[in-house]
């Protein structure tokens, strides 16, 4: 679908990297939630997976929102994504 608005799909792999990578530490099936848990655990007794994630949540927005600005000035500037890629076709 992206492929029919005229861009590459490298941008279309990009738009789905920043979605993943910024939700990453805020969902409960990520893998390393039980070691950050453990090592909490020895400072704080009642540290638990809410706190985690209300403790990581404003730092994916952040990352979300400067990933966000990022994107766009690729865009506007028609920057490559990397050798022999564009953002559009």
């Amino acid at each position: 679908m992206m492929m029919m608005m005229g861009y590459s799909p490298a941008f279309a792999q990009i738009i789905y990297r920043i979605g993943d990578s910024t939700t990453n530490a805020i969902t409960p099936i990520y893998p390393y939630i039980p070691i950050a848990i453990g090592m909490a655990k020895t400072y704080d007794k009642d540290f638990g997976m809410g706190s985690l994630i209300s403790m990581m949540l404003p730092y994916s927005i952040a990352f979300l929102l400067t990933w966000i600005v990022q994107l766009i000035v690729w865009v506007v500037f028609s920057l490559p994504l990397g050798p022999g890629v564009g953002v559009f076709l």
